[in-house]
């Protein structure tokens, strides 16, 4: 079962497929910082900009209780991976009261530029989530591209709460396989119970092995942390790649401290006007239509598990397999069984990337034939389950930001149901699972710090904005919405597939922000790339 809404990135296939169903992080306020006046400017894709003030920066001088933090010297060590070097950065547990005693501890990483070319500065990269471990991505993939490569020291910073990060943590490994074993779609108002009752229990474990650090894991504070870590590299401004969340966590830097941002490319990208119901209700609109162009793929091959007649009726089939399952979970080949909730992760997992599609519908095949052992794989890949059942942090630390950084999309059940309408127009194969995967922060111990807002970084030197036309997770219309927000910004649209567009394969968009990163030029106004 899916707890709350996940971005990031993906990897070839679904090996980083990652969306958490319910209440994405859109925005919370800095402590001591006044929103500026609301404007009320058109801009696409918003949902009431009268309603959404702007995020106001913080002041540029550095206050003298934070100046212990900006002027630490890191101690670089090897990291144990080639070429990489890895150091801990200090920061306050809490900005408005910041003490010794309670600092947190952030993992840091970098692999230094290589040339050939003038080393232009730091290049920070985050992969989204909340709750992506940004060094894994780093570790990964910073040996591309490698022109970029050359003239950056890449860096990394696990977010507060994140990964090597003081990680959240919340539930046992098998507590949290019965946890992703929840019914999601209640039948009736006992399994209603049931499900309200598990994320009572996840709150609860959050609270008891994560309290102290709960209340601080904000949008805001990593965003702050980014500028503590800038600072203490030697980097007058900012230079960023964030895809997915890691899109909020990048404009929110540049709302706070515009004067200090370079260039920065936001790849995937969230709009912070928007409050969780309408986020999740856009994101389920955004799976329809990944999960139509899988079934046209799809129905076009004789061997099509979903059939051959129509989308329409490949929706219905899945639905009915949903149904099927709900009733007899599926063999594995090990203890779990293939629950609805279970499969329709897995399912969920492999829209982030049509390479993807093909093992799909290898799986629903194998599903067809009584096996549920692929749908499984996908789903525990989802989760980051590994083969030895220990779940990474990123389930716990995905709900911890999400449900810190907005009011939840829903307080009640009775809430969740006079909105499944909504939610079934929007999608009638994954409605119900998003409405009341969305509940989850109802019962989250601590109370929400942050709102929607617009964010206009008035100052900021331009920014890149990139699009995918038929993104699931972060629809194309709010990467519109972004770019319209900024002071100055160009939005770069991709038309095709998956989630994200920078190294999935178009030379196009490719070029336009190596170019950007590396000359500070940024793309043609409305550059359309496939």
């Amino acid at each position: 079962m899916a707890t709350s809404r996940l971005f990031r990135t993906t990897s070839a296939a679904v090996a980083a497929a990652a969306l958490l169903i319910s209440g994405c992080s859109s925005g919370s306020s800095p402590s001591g910082t006044e929103a500026s006046p609301e404007r009320t400017g058109p801009g696409p894709g918003r949902a009431a900009p009268s309603a959404s003030p702007a995020l106001g920066p913080l002041p540029t001088a550095t206050p003298a209780n934070l100046r212990p933090y900006y002027d630490q010297k890191l101690t670089w060590r090897d990291c144990g991976v080639a070429g990489f070097q890895c150091a801990t950065l200090k920061v306050p547990l809490d900005y408005a009261e910041p003490s010794a005693d309670t600092d947190l501890e952030l993992a840091v990483a970098r692999k230094k530029a290589t040339g050939p070319g003038t080393r232009i500065g730091s290049l920070m990269v985050n992969p989204g989530g909340p709750g992506g471990s940004a060094i894994d991505y780093l570790q990964q993939y910073a040996p591309q591209p490698a022109q970029v490569r050359a003239r950056y020291d890449m860096v990394a910073v696990d977010p507060r709460g994140v990964a090597r990060s003081e990680p959240v943590r919340c539930l046992s490994n098998k507590r949290m396989d019965k946890y992703t074993q929840t019914d999601q779609t209640p039948d009736d108002s006992a399994e209603v119970d049931k499900l309200t009752t598990a994320y009572r229990d996840f709150a609860k474990g959050c609270e008891s092995r994560s309290g102290k650090v709960l209340p601080h894991v904000s949008t805001i504070e990593s965003a702050r942390d980014m500028d503590v870590l800038r600072e203490v590299l030697g980097d007058k401004k900012l230079s960023y790649m964030g895809a997915s969340y890691g899109t909020f966590l990048g404009a929110t830097y540049a709302g706070l401290f515009p004067s200090r941002s370079g260039r920065l490319v936001l790849d995937g990208a969230m709009n912070p006007e928007l409050d969780s119901r309408t986020i999740n209700l856009n994101q389920t609109a955004g799976f329809n239509t990944a999960f139509t162009a899988f079934a046209a793929d799809c129905i076009k091959r004789k061997d099509c598990p979903l059939g051959t007649k129509s989308t329409d009726d490949a929706g219905k089939r899945l639905s009915a397999f949903f149904q099927q399952l709900d009733a007899r979970p599926l063999p594995t080949g090990e203890a779990r069984r293939l629950t609805e909730s279970l499969a329709t992760t897995g399912v969920i997992a492999a829209m982030y990337d049509e390479q993807a599609w093909p093992i799909l519908r290898e799986y629903l095949a194998q599903a067809k034939d009584g096996n549920g052992r692929g749908l499984l794989t996908l789903s525990d890949t989802y989760y980051e389950r590994d083969p030895d059942g220990s779940y990474a942090n990123q389930m716990f630390a995905n709900p911890a930001v999400n449900c810190l950084d907005l009011p939840p999309a829903f307080t009640s059940p009775d809430e969740v149901r006079a909105a499944l309408p909504s939610f079934r127009k929007a999608s009638p194969v994954f409605g119900d699972n998003f409405a009341w995967a969305a509940l989850n922060c109802a019962y989250w111990p601590v109370k929400a710090t942050g709102k929607a807002h617009r964010i206009e970084a008035e100052g900021a030197a331009p920014i890149v904005v990139v699009g995918t036309t038929r993104d699931p997770a972060t629809p194309y219309e709010w990467a519109k919405a972004l770019a319209a927000q900024f002071s100055g910004a160009t939005l770069l649209t991709y038309d095709g597939d998956g989630h994200t567009a920078y190294g999935r394969g178009s030379d196009c968009i490719d070029t336009a922000i190596n170019t950007y990163l590396l000359e500070g030029t940024t793309p043609p106004k409305n550059k359309r790339c496939t």
